[in-house]
């Protein structure tokens, strides 16, 4: 009696294996379809014949207490699962997933992660542990240190088993040896045949441990779960059982293990409660550069070998019409005449490699030649968008979720925005209630780690105007965040503040508390706002130290850039601010002493932050206060040299003192007497990597250079990094004109001025009154 069984190993996300699959199923027509794949989600195969379903999609498997412990299940157009659920599902055939369940695997990683974790803390508490003397001398002078069991595995494993068959074909590798050999055919049945007697031939001389003795144990107890499932088909009385599963497990599955064997391996597995769901997917994802362990390189390619199906002559034409198409809506030159030449060569090239058509390594190569001469820009532009593509599923609103995912859905849908798997840019006008909504949803979902959005470098160096410019782009890992953070809140903005509001008490950073009150009133969650800034005036108030309460300041200073456009309170926090600044001045003298290098450039950072802070605060109270802290500095004798260069400068800039001033501050600095590492010191923190007052200052430029020019040769050498660091942090133009300005003075002994008078033209000048008075509004 024939057997009922008929194995299908196929390679996941293969066109050609769903091709010559369906094919297969034709000849069969079987009663039973058993696909690889986690029993737990049989329930969403009610979905399968949804319009709504749009790969590429994947089944969601997670542990309901531990959403740390997840799967993922992709499935494209091409797949051959896909089409086989499809098949199975458009017939009304029993279909059936037979891999190991999720429950089982996840109880399993947990059990090991927990192992692992308690074994990395003894091994912790073993290291801390101090020797004796003779505990000491009895350690191995060149002691071997055992490396984890994964990572012996991965040093030792071997090449690829697909990479063999390869080389013995003539490849350079199993990924063009397998696309050339089945996924750019479709042979039908036989083709199963020929899968199965290679892997057997390759499992043979393959040793089981290969990626270690937990990969091993893993796979044995799949491919007896998969044994134990197709044994109930068969006692179920179905007469043509298709299994479809990766080629690889076909050799195991059709061997001879008793039933008895797979009971006993199987019994007594630990087990979870787990939930399942369909999610959106992207072809980006399916790759294996994204770390997909089933990935393949070239989704847009498979789509295409899909959609061709059997005309072998219009895939070549297919895909360089669609390289064209992309080409030209991005400006790019690619003429006909390109693609006539284009289409010549990749057939050459396929005929000199004796194969019937070209494929993608063909084509590339063509492209590149003819139409790209060389150049690698267009070539990544064709690979990111169509080798690879950026398709992106779909899935039916009915499918089960948590109703964080329904709110998050609703908002994107009232608010029109379309989650997409490519990078796109969207620039809001706060001013406009629609963009000020969005923005909303976006900062909130930050506040829930999905950063669905990413505020653009030029947007962060200018956050006070009414514009947001942000990046967009879903990421399928997205759903399983959005099953973590619903814990928080059934909605993004519930959720959102309860996230917030639990962070709180760990929290003790000012500088960390004052940047999320800016947040979160951009998210505009006013109890989290409360709380925030409760536990803000809670900490200051509990803190003396004055670089934590002026680090504070300038995120705070935010809030008050554009209130009205934002619709934030900014009242609410005033008190708090105007708080900060005030304790922070008082205590900022103190702090600005006994410093090394690097805490001074720290303290430095801060300070200028914290200064412009204060005038973009203007109140009366905490500028008098902040100038007072900065005169202590400036004129005092305990601050760090740096510091008080900088103090200087900053009340210069302030006209808080004049020109003679400051040039009485930095004859007293850069005087003899000094020491020239620190003279050095106090000259670059008043520079402040600005050098307008070296170049308007004739009196700051003769004592700099008095200085300088007195400078013995050995503190000259000691002084020259110190000089040289300071002058490079001036732009370009700065640097030419400080040195015009110097040869000047070397040459004629004093300073002339801009423009001699000699080489002024009257004449010309007059010219120019004629549009000044217009842009002035000037009449003449």
């Amino acid at each position: 009696m024939a057997s009922p069984l008929h194995y299908f190993g196929i390679r996941h996300h293969g066109p050609g294996c769903a091709r010559s699959l369906l094919r297969a199923f034709e000849s069969l027509q079987p009663d039973c379809i058993l696909v690889e794949g986690p029993p737990e989600a049989e329930g969403l195969l009610s979905f399968m014949a949804h319009a709504d379903l749009r790969p590429p999609v994947a089944m969601l498997v997670h542990a309901n207490d531990d959403t740390r412990l997840a799967a993922f299940y992709p499935f494209a157009e091409f797949s051959p699962e896909w089409q086989a659920l499809q098949w199975g599902v458009k017939h009304g055939l029993p279909t059936r997933f037979i891999d190991l369940p999720q429950a089982h695997r996840m109880a399993i990683e947990q059990a090991a992660r927990a192992a692992d974790e308690a074994k990395a803390a003894e091994a912790e508490a073993s290291a801390e542990t101090p020797l004796d003397d003779d505990e000491t001398d009895k350690v191995p002078a060149a002691e071997t240190v055992e490396e984890p069991e994964e990572e012996q595995a991965a040093n030792a494993l071997p090449d690829d088993p697909f990479d063999w068959l390869a080389h013995a074909a003539g490849y350079a590798d199993g990924e063009s040896w397998w696309n050339h050999m089945v996924e750019e055919r479709g042979d039908g049945e036989d083709l199963f045949g020929a899968i199965a007697e290679a892997m057997t031939a390759v499992r043979a001389e393959t040793p089981e441990d290969r990626r270690g003795q937990r990969a091993m144990e893993r796979e044995q107890l799949r491919e007896a779960f998969m044994r134990q499932s197709i044994r109930e088909a068969v006692k179920a009385g179905h007469q043509r059982i298709a299994v479809v599963c990766g080629a690889w497990h076909v050799p195991a599955l059709q061997g001879t293990v008793t039933a008895k064997a797979d009971a006993a391996l199987l019994k007594g597995l630990p087990k979870l409660k787990v939930l399942a769901t369909w999610v959106p997917w992207t072809y980006r994802h399916l790759t294996s550069a994204s770390g997909y362990g089933a990935g393949i390189d070239s989704p847009g390619w498979y789509e295409h070998l899909w959609q061709q199906g059997e005309q072998v002559a219009g895939r070549t034409t297919g895909w360089l019409a669609r390289v064209a198409r992309l080409l030209r809506e991005h400006d790019l030159d690619c003429s006909s005449a390109h693609l006539i030449e284009a289409t010549r060569l990749a057939e050459t090239l396929a005929a000199l490699r004796e194969r019937p058509a070209p494929g993608l390594p063909e084509l590339d190569e063509a492209v590149r030649s003819v139409i790209c001469m060389g150049e690698q820009a267009p070539l990544t532009l064709i690979h990111q968008r169509l080798t690879v593509g950026d398709r992106m599923g779909q899935v039916p609103a009915e499918v089960p979720t948590v109703p964080l995912q329904r709110d998050i859905e609703q908002a994107q849908k009232s608010l029109r925005l379309k989650p997409e798997a490519t990078a796109k840019t969207l620039d809001l006008d706060l001013r406009q209630p629609n963009d000020l909504a969005r923005s909303h949803l976006l900062h909130r979902l930050r506040l829930l780690d999905l950063p669905w959005g990413e505020i653009t470098a030029g947007q962060r160096a200018s956050r006070g105007t009414f514009h947001e410019v942000w990046q967009l782009q879903w990421q399928p890992e997205f759903a399983l965040r959005i099953i973590e953070a619903s814990r928080f809140g059934a909605t993004v903005a519930h959720a959102a503040s309860a996230r917030v509001m639990e962070g709180l008490a760990a929290e003790t950073s000012l500088t960390a508390l004052a940047e999320q009150v800016d947040i979160v009133l951009l998210a505009d969650l006013p109890v989290a706002v409360q709380a925030v800034t409760r536990a803000l005036e809670d900490r200051a108030a509990l803190t003396g130290d004055a670089v934590q309460l002026i680090g504070a300041v300038p995120p705070l200073a935010n809030v008050f850039r554009y209130g009205s456009v934002r619709q934030t309170d900014s009242a609410l926090l005033s008190h708090v601010l105007d708080s900060l600044i005030v304790r922070g001045a008082i205590g900022l003298p103190i702090a600005c002493g006994a410093l090394d290098a690097e805490a001074a450039e720290a303290l430095r950072t801060r300070l200028i932050a914290t200064h412009d802070a204060v005038r973009l605060r203007d109140g009366e109270e905490t500028t008098a206060a902040w100038r007072a802290a900065l005169r202590s500095i400036a004129f005092g004798e305990t601050g760090t040299p740096l510091l008080r260069g900088v103090s200087c400068r900053l009340l210069l800039d302030d006209a808080q003192i004049d020109s003679d001033g400051a040039s009485q501050q930095l004859a007293r600095n850069l005087s003899a007497g000094a020491p020239p590492t620190e003279a050095a010191a106090w000259l670059e923190g008043f520079l402040n990597r600005n050098a307008m007052v070296l170049l308007h200052d004739e009196a700051v430029w003769s004592l700099v250079d008095r200085w300088l020019a007195g400078l013995g040769e050995e503190h000259f050498v000691q002084v020259l990094p110190l000089v040289r660091r300071s002058f490079a942090d001036f732009s370009g133009s700065d640097r030419r004109a400080l040195g015009e300005r110097a040869k000047r003075g070397a040459v004629g002994g004093t300073l002339p001025s801009a423009v001699a008078a000699t080489d002024w033209d009257e004449s010309r000048a007059v010219l120019a009154l004629p549009l000044l008075w217009e842009l002035l509004g000037v009449k003449a």
